[in-house]
C-alpha cells in the first residue's frame, strides 16, 4: 500500500510540473500567433495541471487506513477524485468547442511560427514520456487515478501532433485547418471525461467484481471438497479492491470449530492470492 501510494504521489508531482512548463510555452504562442489550436492545447495543460493536482490530494486521501469512522478504508476517494477529473475535462471541452467553432465561422487568422511547430515537439516528447511512466503504474497498481491521468498524457500526444499539422498547413495559407483540429480537441477531450466519469460512477455505485474475479474466488472455493455448494456471492467496491462475502454448506456432522475453520482457512487463502479482493467474509451452513 506504502508503494503504491509513493508511485502515486510522484506521478501527480511529475504531472504538475511538466503541464505547468508545457501550459506556459503553448499559452504564450498560441496568443502571439493567435492559434486557436495551440490555445486549445494550453487550456487542456492547465485542465492536467487539475487532474494532477486531484489525483495528488485524492491519492493521499485514499492512502489513509481504515478507521473506526471509516470501517473499509478510504479507498472511494480515488473515484471521488476521478470523477471530479472526468467533470472539469468535460466543461473545459465543451468551452474549447465553442471557441473553436467561432474560429471557424469567423474565418480568424492567425500568424504562423516555427516556434509552434517547436512547442508542439517539446510537448510531444514530455507527453510521451508522461505516458509512458504513468501507463506502467496504472497497470501495476491497477490505480484509476493514474489511469486517467495516463490517458491525459497519451490524448495530448496525439491532439499535439495535430497542432502541428495545422500549424505546417498555415504556412501553405490552409488556415482553416487550425480551426478544425480546435474542434476536433474538443470532442477528444469530452469523450475521454465521459468513459472515466462512467468508470468511477460505477465503483461509486457500488458495481460488483467483474465475472473474471469472482471465477478466481470460486477456483479456490472448488479446491476444497469439503465445501458442498456455495450461494449468496456479494461483493462491495472498497477503492481499487472488493470486499466479498458468500455462504458455504459444509458436512452438518461436523463440529462448529472444524466447519469455521474451513471457511477461515478459505478467507485467508482468498485474500492472499486474489489482489482485488480487500476482505472476505464467509458465513458457513450445514447440509
Amino acid at each position: 500500500m506504502e508503494e503504491r501510494y509513493n508511485s502515486t504521489r510522484a506521478a501527480s508531482i511529475l504531472g504538475i510540473i511538466g503541464n505547468l512548463f508545457l501550459l506556459m510555452i503553448k499559452m504564450l504562442i498560441g496568443i502571439l500567433t493567435n492559434s486557436q489550436a495551440m490555445i486549445a492545447d494550453a487550456v487542456n495543460s492547465a485542465g492536467d495541471i487539475f487532474s494532477s493536482c486531484m489525483t495528488f490530494v485524492g491519492n493521499k486521501i485514499a492512502s489513509r487506513p481504515r478507521d473506526d469512522s471509516h470501517n473499509l478504508g478510504h479507498g472511494k476517494a480515488e473515484y471521488i477524485f476521478s470523477m471530479l477529473i472526468s467533470i472539469s475535462m468535460i466543461l473545459v471541452a465543451i468551452k474549447l468547442l465553442m471557441d473553436s467553432a467561432s474560429s471557424f465561422l469567423h474565418k480568424e487568422n492567425y500568424t504562423f511560427s516555427w516556434l509552434l511547430v517547436g512547442v508542439c515537439v517539446v510537448t510531444i516528447i514530455v507527453k510521451l514520456g508522461l505516458y509512458l511512466y504513468t501507463h506502467k503504474l496504472s497497470q501495476k497498481y491497477n490505480n484509476l487515478l493514474i489511469e486517467a491521468n495516463a490517458k491525459d498524457h497519451r490524448n495530448d500526444c496525439f491532439v499535439t501532433m495535430f497542432t502541428m499539422i495545422a500549424a505546417l498547413l498555415s504556412s501553405r495559407s490552409i488556415l482553416w485547418f487550425d480551426s478544425v483540429v480546435g474542434i476536433g480537441i474538443s470532442i477528444w477531450i469530452c469523450i475521454t471525461g465521459f468513459k472515466i466519469f462512467l468508470e468511477s460512477y460505477d465503483v461509486l455505485m457500488d458495481k460488483a467484481i467483474d465475472e473474471v474475479g469472482k471465477q478466481k474466488v470460486l477456483d479456490i472455493v472448488e479446491n476444497h471438497p469439503e465445501v458442498k455448494k456455495v450461494q449468496h456471492f456479494n461483493s462491495t467496491p472498497v477503492g481499487y479492491q472488493y470486499q466479498i462475502s458468500f455462504t458455504i454448506y459444509v458436512d452438518g456432522n461436523l463440529s462448529t470449530f472444524e466447519s469455521h475453520e474451513i471457511a477461515n482457512s478459505l478467507e485467508k487463502e482468498i485474500d492472499d492470492k486474489i489482489d482485488e479482493v480487500y476482505l472476505t467474509v464467509i458465513h458457513v451452513n450445514p447440509i
